[in-house]
């Protein structure tokens, strides 16, 4: 079988929640639930589930909370997730991979598997986005010829905040979109990533409550919690308009098209 392998882009050193990745969230570090999620995918073994850090100091409790998992590390670049992702996907020898943000402690493992699916089947395809699902939920897969073709033409260094678009909007890959697969995996208010106090609270209580210790609960088991609670989707749903307007100021990219010239996303 090919070479699959998640990456997962943490750093302890955030603006907003510093060290957030391993702040206590239902009696264990929050991204042990996030690693757990990943190591269900049937395409993976623990140990191919990199958390991609950087070469800073304070990320260096970072390794032992990882390896606790059966997890690996890569270490790279601070602001360049463009380096450290082509670095790690060189090191550990990927050919296909999938991508779940730090952040998104309830990333959905059957959509992960849809995304390696989609690459494995269509030779054509090298990139694959989920679209329609709740925010915090939808994985991102690529092909390792869609990673070198993107660490050759990228340009700019700091490219932490939206640098999956030099995959999906510069016209350097193929990309392809699976879309929700069952109702049972809409909200249209629900908010599942982990930014703010207020996304700390609100994953504290949807985690303590669906109370599945080692076993990850199925996207559907999230979704319908929260139709069950509606309270939860409440704590944190007014960050959306803070959570974009921030996203849209940051992103700030460059690139060389296949003709050598120097275009820009972002502001």
């Amino acid at each position: 079988m090919p070479r699959c392998g998640i990456v997962i882009p943490i750093r302890l050193a955030s603006e907003r929640l510093p060290g957030k990745a391993l702040t206590d969230v239902a009696g264990r570090p929050a991204l042990h639930h996030l690693l757990d999620r990943a190591a269900a995918s049937r395409f993976v073994a623990p140990k191919d589930v990199v958390v991609c850090t950087t070469r800073e100091g304070s990320d260096d409790a970072l390794v032992t909370a990882v390896e606790a998992c059966g997890a690996s590390v890569y270490r790279g670049e601070t602001d360049d997730l463009i380096a450290r992702f082509s670095g790690a996907v060189a090191a550990f020898g990927f050919e296909f991979v999938v991508e779940m943000d730090g952040d998104d402690l309830c990333c959905a493992t059957e959509y992960v598997d849809l995304c390696f699916e989609r690459l494995l089947a269509d030779p054509a395809t090298d990139v694959v986005v989920c679209e329609g699902l709740p925010l915090g939920i939808a994985p991102r897969g690529f092909t390792r010829q869609a990673m070198a073709r993107v660490n050759y033409h990228y340009r700019s260094i700091e490219n932490d905040t939206g640098f999956f678009h030099l995959f999906t909007k510069t016209g350097l890959c193929q990309v392809a979109t699976v879309n929700p697969v069952s109702d049972t995996h809409l909200h249209d208010a629900a908010r599942l990533t982990l930014d703010y106090e207020e996304d700390l609270e609100f994953f504290r209580a949807l985690l303590t409550g669906l109370g599945t210790p080692g076993a990850p609960a199925s996207l559907e088991a999230v979704i319908a919690h929260l139709r069950q609670h509606h309270e939860l989707v409440e704590i944190n749903r007014k960050m959306n308009d803070a959570f974009w307007q921030r996203t849209a100021e940051k992103v700030k990219l460059s690139y060389a098209d296949a003709a050598g010239q120097i275009r820009s996303i972002g502001q």
